[in-house]
């Protein structure tokens, strides 16, 4: 059993050595397997609802509602699985902007107002781009995923959003215009 282990471990030296491997595509659970990366986490799931309340799609989504999260984003991560975004959420509506500084992959930003309805989408954004994206109005929520997501499902403003976290549905809270907004992108 011993001429196993050194055979192993030079396997295992010559995978980690080789260079401008590509990227890890989405494992069948749907989450993107970078090496080295940012380890990609599931909070809960998504719905894109048209303003009849027919449903759209749903995606898994992670969740950014501190500074930090909310300051890091997508930055630094190579691969998007394709029915997967992240859901910012700020403490109320006022404009935003993003911008795709140290952000390798393009992206639909998609910016929902208080009442959860999509004001706007930066479709298809540059990678790595530091001019500033804005929202078309005060935006509470906003919602990334990859690049072509909006053109794909159709969504234009007047489409709303709603989400579960943790096995039980949230419909976004009503807008709290007593609380400091959270520093934009």
């Amino acid at each position: 059993m011993r001429p196993v282990l050194p055979a192993l471990l030079l396997a295992v030296a010559l995978a980690a050595c080789s260079p401008d491997e590509p990227e890890t595509p989405p494992s069948a659970s749907g989450a993107c397997q970078e090496t080295p990366g940012i380890a990609y986490r599931t909070d809960g799931r998504l719905t894109f609802l048209r303003p009849d309340g027919a449903e759209v799609r749903t995606i898994a989504i992670e969740v950014a509602d501190t500074d930090s999260t909310i300051q890091r984003g997508l930055m630094q991560r190579k691969c998007l699985p394709a029915d997967w975004g992240m859901l910012f959420v700020f403490p109320n509506a006022q404009p935003r902007t993003f911008y795709m500084a140290n952000t390798p992959t393009s992206l639909d930003i998609l910016f929902f107002g208080p009442d959860s309805t999509l004001l706007n989408a930066a479709k298809y954004t540059r990678p790595f781009d530091p001019a500033t994206l804005p929202s078309d109005g005060p935006a509470r929520w906003v919602v990334e995923t990859p690049a072509g997501f909006a053109d794909t499902y159709g969504l234009q403003p007047g489409d709303k959003i709603r989400w579960a976290l943790g096995g039980a549905e949230a419909e976004p809270p009503a807008d709290t215009d007593s609380v400091d907004a959270a520093a934009a992108e």
